[in-house]
C-alpha cells in the first residue's frame, strides 16, 4: 500500500472546505469514499464535485468497506466519541476533528478503543504541523528570549447567523472553549512543553442558546509560568499567541490559520529594542494527512498521540468547570 485511502464520514464544512482537498495534496493518501448521514444525494454532489469514486448510503456501510484503510470524522462534537469506536472496532484507522470528545472520560474511552482494535488515532490540530511553531520552539530552547515568563494565546472570529450555527448548540458540544479555545489551550500546552497546574475561568454566556460566546483564562503551569488565554465568537478574527521571556518575546500573528494567507506563517522576534521576522511557509493541513497516513504506513504512532489527546481535553475539563 503506498496511499492510505480515505473515507469521509459526512459533508460537513470543514470537509470540503479543507481536509478534502489536504488528503487530495498529499503525497500518501486518496480519497475513497464518503456517506452522509441525512442524504445520499447530498453525498453524491460532495463525490462528483471532487471526483470521489464511491458513495455509501450510511456512515455504517462506508465502514464496512473493505477498500477503506482510514476514516476522517468532521461530524459534531458530541458524535465523536461514538463513530470513532466505531471505525475502530471495524479496522479503521482514524483521524478525528477536535475536539475528539466533550470530557475527558468520553476521550478515554475512545483512545482505549482504537488501541484495542489496534488502529492509529489522531485529533486534527492541524495548526501545529506548521514549522513556524517548531521555529518558536527552536528559539526559546537557544536562550534568545531569555526564560519565558508569560504567555498569551487568543483565537476569535465574528459569528455571523448564530441560530443556524451549530456551534451555538448546547446538545452538540458548541461553545467558544470547545470550538477555538480548544487552539489556545492545546498551543499553550505544546510551546511550553508543559501542564495547568490551576486554571481561572471566565465566559460569557449567552443566556438564549446556553453556550459560552467569549471565554477568558488564567493558567498557572506546572514549571511555573503563567499562560493567558481568550476566545471568542464576537469579535474581529484574531489567529495569534505570543511567548514573553526575560530578554525578549516572540509573535506568531498567524498561529492557527496561516493557511488564510497562503500558508504563510511569521514568527517576529522582539528584542533590545529591535525587531527581526521570519516568514515560514507550510501547507498545515496536507502535513497533517500525511503525517497520520505515514503513520498507518509505517506501523507507528504519531507525534500527536492519543494520550496527548487525553492531557488536552483534562485541561478543557479544567476551564468548562468555571463556565457549567
Amino acid at each position: 500500500m503506498s496511499k492510505v485511502r480515505y473515507g469521509i464520514l459526512s459533508t460537513a464544512g470543514i470537509a470540503q472546505k479543507q481536509l478534502i482537498p489536504a488528503i487530495e495534496r498529499a503525497e500518501n493518501a486518496e480519497v475513497q469514499a464518503i456517506a452522509s448521514g441525512s442524504s445520499r444525494g447530498r453525498a453524491e454532489e460532495v463525490a462528483s464535485l471532487f471526483h470521489i469514486p464511491k458513495v455509501h448510503e450510511s456512515y455504517d456501510a462506508l465502514l464496512d468497506d473493505p477498500e477503506i484503510d482510514a476514516v476522517y470524522i468532521p461530524l459534531p462534537n458530541h458524535l465523536h466519541k461514538e463513530w470513532i469506536i466505531k471505525a475502530a472496532e471495524k479496522g479503521k484507522h482514524v483521524l478525528s476533528e477536535k475536539p475528539a470528545a466533550i470530557n475527558a472520560v468520553e476521550t478515554k474511552e475512545l483512545v482505549e478503543a482504537c488501541k484495542q482494535n489496534q488502529v492509529k488515532f489522531m485529533e486534527g490540530f492541524m495548526y501545529q504541523f506548521h514549522t513556524q511553531h517548531d521555529r518558536v520552539k527552536e528559539i526559546i530552547a537557544s536562550g534568545e528570549i531569555g526564560d519565558v515568563q508569560l504567555m498569551r494565546a487568543s483565537f476569535s472570529f465574528m459569528m455571523n447567523n448564530p441560530e443556524s450555527n451549530i456551534r451555538m448548540d448546547p446538545t452538540k458540544g458548541g461553545g467558544s472553549i470547545y470550538d477555538i479555545g480548544c487552539y489556545c489551550i492545546h498551543s499553550i500546552r505544546h510551546i511550553l512543553d508543559d501542564e495547568p497546574e490551576r486554571v481561572h475561568v471566565e465566559a460569557d454566556v449567552d443566556s438564549n442558546y446556553g453556550v459560552d460566546t467569549s471565554a477568558y483564562g488564567i493558567f498557572q503551569m506546572k514549571k511555573g509560568t503563567r499562560a493567558l488565554f481568550d476566545c471568542s465568537f464576537n469579535r474581529p478574527f484574531r489567529s495569534l499567541y505570543e511567548v514573553i521571556g526575560t530578554k525578549g518575546l516572540i509573535i506568531v500573528p498567524r498561529a492557527y490559520r496561516p493557511d488564510n494567507y497562503n500558508h504563510e506563517g511569521i514568527v517576529r522576534i522582539e528584542k533590545d529594542g529591535e525587531v527581526r521576522e521570519e516568514m515560514i511557509i507550510k501547507d498545515q493541513y496536507k502535513a497533517e494527512v500525511e503525517h497520520f497516513s505515514q503513520a498507518i504506513l509505517e506501523d507507528k504512532e504519531p507525534s500527536y498521540t492519543g494520550e496527548d489527546t487525553i492531557r488536552n481535553m483534562k485541561a478543557i475539563d479544567m476551564c468548562y468547570s468555571f463556565v457549567n
